[in-house]
């Protein structure tokens, strides 16, 4: 049976958490699963359970991919208590909070080209965070005035001096000393799309009442940047359960980049969402898929 932890400190507010797809690819069932946590964690504490569509990533996020997940959330009886939230419809928000930073002096332009960062960690060595080596820093203490062609960074040294030590709950893990600085100095608005993840997930988590912020473990890490931003914006900080990982047969967390196969492709042949939902509340899963241990 699904593991769910406890709610953890309490709220003045009810409790609230949400499923946020991205509609660049089908459901999957690793994304079952992360419905499935945030939905019953949400009812088992008389809470609510919201759907956003994180819908900004340019021409990769697609109309036919939003009907998909929503026809899948419905099969698998996972609805939400709230009308769907659409990134989209709330950019304003992201500029907003981006407007805040760059009045603190935390932000700066970076022209660099995915090539022009190559080539500069090929003369100067720099630090390895979970995503690979660091962003050198390049464009950091350089004057641009280039009116496109542009994305802003955030100086993380600089922030985490302004705001000083941070630390979060998970439910599971327990208390957690935030380390933001390992990601180097993250893109918060891009080139090609609005709001970066870090900056929209954490805007839209604050402004949409989320209490409990339920997603896998392989955003663990990057919680350390939330975070951060939570405190530099003076949002609340919510709790947070990272639960364990649908694996493939070999060992793999399933992914869209991997083709792990679609949640349409059952429901199209009339298979039944709910028996597959209550099969994984049991613990339940296909030949040749696991759940990680953490």
């Amino acid at each position: 049976m699904v593991f769910l932890p406890r709610s953890g400190k309490k709220h003045r507010v009810k409790t609230r958490t949400r499923f946020a797809p991205s509609p660049n690819g089908a459901l999957h069932l690793g994304h079952a699963f992360s419905a499935l946590c945030a939905h019953d964690f949400a009812h088992s504490n008389d809470g609510d359970f919201i759907v956003r569509i994180e819908d900004i990533d340019g021409t990769r996020s697609r109309p036919d991919h939003i009907s998909g997940i929503l026809a899948d959330l419905a099969w698998l009886e996972l609805n939400p208590d709230a009308p769907v939230q659409y990134q989209s419809a709330h950019i304003g928000r992201y500029k907003s909070a981006l407007e805040k930073l760059a009045a603190l002096d935390l932000l700066y332009k970076c022209t660099c080209t995915r090539g022009d960062i190559s080539a500069a960690l090929k003369n100067a060595p720099v630090l390895h965070g979970p995503d690979g080596p660091q962003y050198p820093g390049t464009c950091r203490n350089l004057s641009i005035e280039a009116n496109s062609g542009f994305c802003w960074r955030m100086d993380m040294g600089k922030a985490v001096a302004l705001v000083g030590p941070l630390r979060w709950n998970d439910l599971v893990a327990g208390d957690q000393f935030a380390d933001p600085v390992q990601f180097g100095d993250v893109i918060l608005w891009r080139k090609d799309a609005p709001a970066s993840y870090h900056l929209a997930a954490t805007v839209d988590d604050a402004l949409d009442g989320i209490t409990h912020v339920v997603r896998g473990r392989d955003l663990f890490a990057y919680t350390g940047i939330h975070r951060l931003l939570q405190a530099l914006l003076d949002f609340p900080e919510p709790v947070y359960w990272h639960h364990p990982l649908i694996l493939d047969g070999e060992g793999q967390k399933l992914s869209k980049s991997k083709s792990a196969p679609a949640l349409s492709i059952q429901r199209l042949a009339g298979g039944d969402g709910r028996h597959l939902i209550n099969n994984l509340r049991q613990g339940v899963l296909p030949l040749g898929i696991s759940l990680s241990d953490t």
